[in-house]
């Protein structure tokens, strides 16, 4: 995914995903830049599915 205040492209795992001290931690799923620690809004489905079908195809 890619940050929307940097722009830094990191995996969603690599991301703090969370915050303990949040009151909304139980139900945010908020993913934050390793780089900036701007949160940024977990990947949609469909784009995690459109770049996976591009890295095939970039691969053959």
């Amino acid at each position: 995914m890619r940050c929307g205040f940097c722009g830094h492209e990191f995996a969603e795992s690599e991301g703090n995903v969370g915050c303990k001290n949040c009151p909304m931690s139980s139900g945010c799923k908020m993913v934050k830049c390793p780089r900036c620690n701007y949160e940024n809004p977990p990947e949609p489905a469909l784009v995690k599915g459109l770049k996976k079908m591009f890295r095939k195809k970039d691969r053959e």
